[in-house]
């Protein structure tokens, strides 16, 4: 993990003052990660360099998040990780350790330099963004940077495999040095969106402090807060209500449109509604185990939990820090033996075989195959609609041509940064229709949200049914 700084500012020399690191010294500092060696590979009057190496100590920090009673059923994660290789809340946590002072905006030797718009370049290898090179520009660029990005192969050896979510990043600006440094430090973990501690009322707090010049002027300062915030929404409307001075609506769903709900009835959100209709859908079905596929954060699991007809319940993420969310909020912890046979999560990927979702009598995948490249769909395919093979399967995805509803709708812009595709309903009904004949089953499809009667409705859900009688048609 490494991020280095450089200035050509004359005398360009003039970088060690304002970040209290003396160029002739390798200095190192610990934090509560591992280790942040800083050195400066060029010093001049023309050109200075700072470098800050990221050594992090994965062991360690098993060994620090593992308590009494805290022992992690999803180790393997907690081991085998790219955290030690990447740019993420790590470096966030380092950059405050290392550069306080020019962070505040503080130089006791030169204390005018603070101020002083210079030219600086950024670079950042590895950064991980979910959301892709679109996100990337849709956070630096409103705030002056060019960017050139170089995105990492999933495998130099087998470009089939398609592109990674890996950049090395190069930032240019010309910007006084403190305010560069308050974008790495918010902007970093939002890339990777996955903060690594614990998020409460100190973090609405550095996020005011820290993007106090600017945030509350950022064209996507709503994603950023919900990002930041690790999309805890009482914590982002607290933050926004601040910065805009005003109640905030934090809504991380894009896909309601004003129109969508008269002011005198509830509003209920598109991804609520998904929930509802599919766990309506596994309830008329009969079934009685449900495996959640792509749980994220419980919200399904939740509704199923209320449902006495469901005597098994699995929900299974490839994200550790979700499935982390969910057992906090079905309260794992408080559930007795029989309660945790009946309600189970466990971390794993749709593009490998895993036999633990295997021999349930429904599956659900909410919000999960448009977030899939290509490859990596046929390979969910695979592995849900031949090996788990469940009696029902039910997969809610967005509808295309209900985009263009959306009062800031912009021709080709996808609803999420981290969605790969969305197709209209002829498209969908293509391929569930390829599917079903595929793998033996049938397949209906139904709108979700009220039809508009050109675009269709704002989602759109598939229902797979397994034959019973295979067809003996010749």
């Amino acid at each position: 993990m490494l991020l280095t700084i450089t200035t050509t500012y004359r005398p360009a020399s003039d970088l060690s003052y304002l970040l209290h690191k003396h160029p002739d010294k390798v200095q190192e500092v610990e934090f509560s990660a591992g280790k942040a060696h800083l050195f400066y590979p060029s010093v001049s009057e023309e050109l200075c360099t700072i470098a800050l190496l990221l050594d992090i100590d994965p062991i360690g920090l098993v060994r620090r998040n593992s308590g009494p009673g805290g022992v992690n059923e999803f180790a393997l994660e907690q081991y085998v990780n790219d955290r030690p290789y990447v740019a993420s809340s790590f470096l966030s946590a380092a950059l405050i350790k290392a550069f306080s002072t020019a962070l505040n905006g503080r130089c006791k030797d030169k204390p005018e330099l603070v101020e002083i718009p210079m030219p600086l370049e950024a670079s950042i290898s590895v950064l991980p963004v979910r959301g892709g090179e679109e996100l990337l520009r849709q956070l630096f660029e409103p705030l002056g940077y060019t960017l050139t990005l170089e995105r990492h192969p999933l495998d130099p050896e087998f470009p089939t495999w398609g592109e990674s979510r890996y950049f090395t990043v190069h930032l240019r600006t010309t910007l006084p040095l403190h305010v560069l440094l308050s974008h790495l430090y918010i902007l970093l973990p939002v890339c990777d969106n996955d903060k690594h501690y614990w998020v409460g009322e100190h973090e609405v707090e550095k996020l005011l402090e820290k993007g106090k010049e600017w945030l509350a002027t950022h064209p996507a300062r709503e994603i950023i807060t919900m990002r930041y915030l690790k999309h805890r929404r009482a914590l982002a409307s607290q933050a926004l209500e601040v910065l805009l001075g005003e109640e905030a609506d934090t809504e991380d769903d894009p896909e309601t449109p004003a129109a969508d709900s008269a002011a005198d009835q509830p509003k209920i959100r598109a991804h609520d509604l998904r929930l509802q209709l599919v766990r309506d859908e596994l309830l008329s079905s009969g079934a009685s185990s449900v495996v959640d596929l792509g749980c994220g954060e419980g919200k399904l699991l939740q509704l199923l939990q209320t449902q006495k007809q469901f005597s098994r319940i699995l929900g299974m993420d490839v994200s550790l820090r979700s499935l982390e969310i969910a057992k906090e909020k079905l309260k794992t912890h408080r559930m007795t033996p029989a309660q945790q046979q009946r309600l189970s999560l466990i971390q794993g990927s749709l593009t490998y075989r895993d036999r633990r979702i295997e021999g349930f009598d429904a599956a659900a995948l909410v919000e999960v195959i448009e977030h899939l490249d290509e490859p990596r769909l046929a390979t969910l395919e695979k592995n849900v609609f031949r090996f788990a093979r469940p009696t029902l399967v039910v997969i809610p995805t967005p509808n295309a041509e209900y985009n263009k509803l959306f009062p800031d709708h912009v021709e080709g812009r996808l609803r999420h940064s981290d969605h790969r595709f969305e197709w209209t309903r002829a498209e969908f009904q293509t391929w569930g229709t390829k599917i079903a004949g595929e793998h033996g089953y049938t397949v209906r499809f139904k709108p979700v949200g009220e039809p508009h009667p050109e675009a269709g409705a704002l989602s759109q859900m598939a229902i797979f049914t397994l034959k019973l009688i295979p067809d003996t048609d010749e």
